[in-house]
């Protein structure tokens, strides 16, 4: 890599001109007339009576195919625009162009599920064997078996054309609060406005009395604006049990769990396990907060930095540890990010106006991703990046495969992204030169545990309450506060001497709404990720070419059959969640040995 780096990622070689760009209007209109040509389709298409009269439905699911990559395409391209600037009203505009084309295309797809559950068993069987749906026989039937659980294809048309302004516009005017959100912060006798993005860097700077002041004033500014969080989260839950009510789905957990591909025994035998390893957590907060000099750690001290954990970081220093670190486990994961940071795909630069946040997307005509992120020389950011790239080349890996198998999994997509973390954590650690470097990325590692079994845990425990009580009217911004912290206190075995009220006012995932319950999955990835790690630690290099076909698999099995091909465990029972555990345990006793004096 030539340094130095760029820090702005590049997005003309997508479509030249930004959220002005003639290219992209000429794309979105484009793709507009696909929508309507599936539909015509469609609508003149009839369930196949044999193989024989299957040609018109196998064009419609190819131009179905099509159309998924330049939906993918333009919502990237539209997300990218409005993160990296949230000013940008004209890009705001042009995301709801693609959450209407979206609409329009999931109503074509009710009339395709209409066409596929009209099929006998016998001539579906047949129809799996054609060349064309060989690879995507497994997704086909899923939809299949998908749209037997939903409501008529018309009604499910009509829900998800008042979804765009109603399910998704309030997802949309969360994006618009957080656009307004600014905290006027002193430092070095300057007044600094803060986008959410730049305050939540900061708070995770090493000065106590500093991330104290910051986290009131970060408390302070959510309560301000918990009023419009509430109305959002509180209609995007009602949309949601509305829809399900008329589904006749009893569980708010059933459509997270199918999007994941994962049945409910695998959820419960993975969060018992968290929740029976919670101790040497305990302990090891405990062991910080008496480092820091305090009785008990407060919510902002949870991932406060530790030694020289709180040294600056450059960025071309985090980028050349990561492509060093990811090149002793793999060559070609190494090259691969070596290329994003050289080809302009990460977006990193420190700046007012930013979504806060990081993330990954990808354009997969163009078969590039773009990886966003503000990076402020913290080792949590290295972390960040290492996750994101992570993501990166999973999506990679699976670039030459059609539109449907693409598809993978929030949980399992949070696998490649988590494991790559391991690599550069684990692969740094080992090589500390002295007793405070190995000390803080050791905490570095263990923060990740916490986040996962911790934090996510109260993510996921306020999602579920919520919703038990939205069934019942809506939940005022103080109720919300209340669940929030009781979830904290039981998710941190009440361990903190202070929590975060309005945590679901600041977190994105709340008011995402591709995915609901956008929390378990990452648990799940990471978890999931550290089982494949200690494979690849015994395997050694022979274990890469395994890793690439687990991955290419991710879209195209339930979670349970690809743990099963791939590493021949159950994820239903405890033993395989347990292993992975353990790894996390081991760090906490590698640190509670090396700050032992602090006992």
């Amino acid at each position: 890599m030539e340094f130095p780096l760029r820090q702005t990622w590049e997005l003309d070689s997508i479509f030249a001109g930004g959220s002005e760009s003639p290219a992209f209007a000429e794309f979105l209109e484009e793709t507009d007339g696909l929508v309507v040509e599936l539909n015509r389709q469609l609508e003149s298409a009839a369930p196949p009576a044999c193989k024989e009269d299957a040609a018109a439905l196998v064009a419609a699911v190819e131009l179905m195919q099509q159309i998924l990559f330049r939906i993918r395409e333009a919502g990237s391209y539209t997300g990218c625009l409005a993160a990296a600037d949230t000013s940008d009203k004209k890009a705001l505009q042009l995301g709801g162009k693609v959450q209407s084309l979206t609409a329009a295309y999931q109503s074509a797809l009710t009339r395709l599920d209409s066409l596929l559950t009209g099929i006998t068993d016998l001539v579906w069987n047949e129809l799996l064997a054609l060349p064309e749906w060989r690879e995507i026989a497994f997704n086909l039937t899923e939809r299949r078996s998908a749209a037997r659980e939903k409501l008529p294809p018309e009604q499910e048309a009509l829900a998800g054309d008042l979804a765009v302004d109603g399910y998704h516009g309030w997802s949309s005017f969360y994006d618009t609060v957080v656009s307004h959100f600014h905290i006027d912060y002193e430092e070095n006798g300057h007044t600094l406005k803060l986008s959410a993005g730049q305050a939540f860097n900061k708070l995770h700077t090493g000065d106590r009395k500093a991330r104290t002041e910051l986290f009131d004033l970060w408390e302070q500014g959510w309560a301000d604006k918990a009023d419009f969080c509430a109305d959002a989260l509180n209609h995007l839950g009602g949309f949601r049990l509305q829809l399900y009510k008329h589904r006749g789905w009893s569980s708010i957990h059933k459509e997270p769990l199918d999007i994941c591909r994962m049945r409910p025994e695998t959820l419960e035998a993975m969060w018992s396990t968290v929740e029976r390893n919670k101790e040497p957590l305990v302990r090891y907060l405990e062991r910080k907060a008496r480092i820091l000099g305090v009785d008990r750690l407060a919510w902002h001290d949870v991932s406060a930095p530790l030694g020289e954990n709180s040294k600056h970081i450059s960025y071309d220093e985090g980028a050349k540890l990561i492509v060093e670190q990811f090149s002793r486990f793999s060559p070609k994961l190494s090259e691969f990010a070596a290329m994003a940071f050289e080809q302009g795909w990460i977006e990193g630069e420190d700046r007012p106006g930013k979504r806060p946040g990081g993330f990954c997307t990808s354009f997969p005509i163009k078969e590039e991703t773009r990886i966003f992120m503000t990076y402020g020389g913290t080792m949590d950011n290295v972390s960040t990046l290492a996750h994101e790239l992570g993501h990166a080349y999973h999506q990679h890996v699976m670039n030459d495969m059609p539109a449907l198998t693409q598809e993978y999994a929030m949980n399992v997509a949070e696998t490649a992204s988590t494991f790559a973390e391991m690599i550069v954590s684990d692969a740094a650690l080992q090589l500390a030169q002295s007793r405070e470097e190995k000390l803080a990325l050791v905490e570095d590692k263990i923060q990740r545990a916490v986040a996962f079994m911790m934090n996510i845990h109260a993510r996921f425990m306020f999602e579920t309450r919520f919703y038990e009580e939205r069934g019942s009217g809506l939940v005022s911004v103080e109720r919300l506060n209340e669940l929030m912290v009781e979830a904290q206190k039981a998710a941190y075995c009440n361990v903190l001497s202070g929590y975060h009220p309005h945590f679901w006012a600041s977190k994105l995932h709340f008011y995402i709404t591709d995915v609901p319950f956008y929390n378990f999955p990452y648990t799940f990835g990471f978890l999931f990720s550290s089982g494949i790690y200690a494979q690849a630690e015994r395997e050694g290099a022979a274990f890469e070419e395994r890793y690439v076909a687990l991955l290419r698999d991710t879209g195209r099995m339930t979670v349970e059959e690809l743990a099963k091909k791939h590493l021949d465990v159950d994820l239903s029972g405890t033993e395989f969640w347990q292993s992975a555990v353990d790894l996390s345990l081991k760090d906490v006793e590698l640190f509670l040995e090396l700050t032992k004096e602090h006992a």
